[in-house]
């Protein structure tokens, strides 16, 4: 399994697993928004998408966006997106992504990682716990819905 940041040479194939990844949360799909949606992010270098190839075939990605911590001054990465096709879950892909996302944020000196999943997600709640991220216990988060 071979991990790298995605370009707009990877667009394609980047877009179709983002739609999958989008029905998974019971969006409903398009294809061609979510390909306008992911070559904005490449564009703009508005996020960060790391991918997991098996051979020539994207199997798997991470999207981070990034942010800022007041306090410690320095850039923070959200993990926004981890999705890996069905096929190739539980063989150690998303585990790799994870690592690509923490020594991309390490090398950009960042100062965090945050992400949040699903409460009833107990199996990426497992791997996040696995790869050393640990549940924050000191914040309530909130959300404004504006749509």
């Amino acid at each position: 399994m071979n991990v790298f940041q995605a370009g707009f040479e990877h667009l394609e194939a980047v877009a179709k697993l983002f739609d999958h990844y989008r029905v998974f949360y019971q969006a409903s799909p398009d294809f061609e928004a979510a390909k306008t949606f992911i070559s904005k992010r490449i564009q703009e270098n508005s996020s960060a998408i790391f991918v997991a190839c098996h051979g020539e075939k994207i199997v798997g990605f991470t999207q981070l966006y990034p942010t800022f911590s007041s306090v410690s001054m320095k850039r923070v990465w959200i993990l926004n997106d981890l999705f890996v096709e069905e096929a190739y879950r539980r063989k150690g892909t998303a585990g790799l992504l994870l690592n690509a996302a923490a020594e991309f944020a390490q090398a950009t000196d960042a100062a965090r990682i945050v992400l949040s999943t699903q409460i009833s997600n107990t199996s990426a709640q497992s791997l996040y716990e696995s790869q050393g991220y640990c549940r924050d216990e000191a914040f309530y988060h909130y959300t404004l819905s504006l749509t």
